[in-house]
């Protein structure tokens, strides 16, 4: 058994992940106003990519890790490839609001398949906080009159359990990777491909395959949101989760919907009301107690105990 500390560098990278996130769901909204959501995400793959490219390049690195598990890099294609394009599509049939409630599972799922498919000990009070986070987390977005179709929220159930999924088989994998980075491209390169493939089936059903009069702020809200959202996130989020037990990692999430609420109050004017208010000030205090009981907490894993590097070559 090992003592697992929580390094303050591992939850600055958790946390972050989720306020990239968050942010790039706010510039996103800017983005899906001129580009279909299909189109959009290879778009915002793609300016991922290069950017990651060009940063490994700058810093000598190569862009292949053959130590890797080939498995490591296949996931993209379950996310954010299949799962992002299952919740676009369900956007279709579904509003917002219930989109973002739906995905506040996440966690919860992650916390189970941890314990199955990890061995990781989950307590009953980290359910009990967890829970007492989603709260949180609902009061803060939550948004009378949130509907929409069984087909709209199937689709949208089916890629939360595809990123549940990614994280616990990352998890599981990501010790056989040397490099964080390496594993980011990897998968983004199979999500890229997925991407396009949707895009090309799009085109054949007589879709519209590539948007037209899109303007300057479009296509700069198209591009940031891929850093933010993509980029810098799953980067972060893996340099995190390398060095923490999954059901840790996922309780970043619960942040998102904060950080969110927070970029369309500074960037989009949006304001909120008590209620938000008090959800926000819920999930902060339910994740420090979490923080507070893991990082004393004894766990039987055999995760390494070095604190992560945010450096690209770690």
């Amino acid at each position: 058994m090992l003592v697992l500390s929580t390094p303050r560098r591992t939850a600055l990278a958790l946390t972050l992940a989720a306020a990239c996130w968050g942010l790039g769901t706010v510039v996103s909204k800017r983005a899906i106003e001129e580009i279909p959501p299909l189109t959009l995400l290879p778009i915002q793959l793609g300016a991922s990519l290069a950017f990651l490219a060009l940063l490994m390049r700058w810093r000598g690195l190569p862009f292949r890790d053959r130590t890797a598990s080939p498995i490591l890099g296949r996931l993209g294609v379950l996310n954010p490839g299949l799962a992002y394009a299952l919740s676009l599509l369900g956007l279709a049939f579904i509003t917002a609001s219930l989109s973002v409630m739906l995905w506040a599972i996440e966690p919860l799922l992650i916390l189970l398949l941890a314990g199955w498919f990890l061995g990781e000990r989950i307590g009953g009070p980290l359910v009990v906080l967890s829970l007492v986070a989603v709260a949180g987390m609902l009061l803060v977005i939550y948004e009378p009159g949130s509907t929409g179709s069984p087909i709209g929220v199937l689709l949208t159930l089916a890629g939360v359990a595809c990123c549940a999924v990614y994280t616990v088989v990352t998890r599981r994998w990501l010790a056989s990777a040397d490099s964080t980075a390496q594993v980011v491209l990897a998968q983004q390169a199979h999500a890229f491909a997925f991407a396009i493939v949707l895009v090309v089936a799009v085109a054949l059903l007589g879709g519209v395959a590539w948007p037209v009069n899109v303007t300057a702020i479009g296509w700069a809200s198209a591009i940031a949101s891929g850093l933010l959202y993509y980029g810098l996130a799953y980067w972060l989020y893996l340099s995190g989760l390398r060095n923490a037990p999954a059901s840790f990692a996922a309780l970043s999430f619960y942040l998102i919907p904060i950080f969110g609420v927070a970029g369309g109050f500074l960037l989009l004017g949006e304001r909120l009301d008590p209620s938000q208010w008090l959800g926000a000030a819920t999930v902060l205090i339910a994740l420090l107690l979490i923080v507070r009981r893991t990082s004393a907490a004894v766990l039987t894993t055999d995760y390494p105990r070095e604190a992560p590097s945010l450096n690209p070559s770690e």
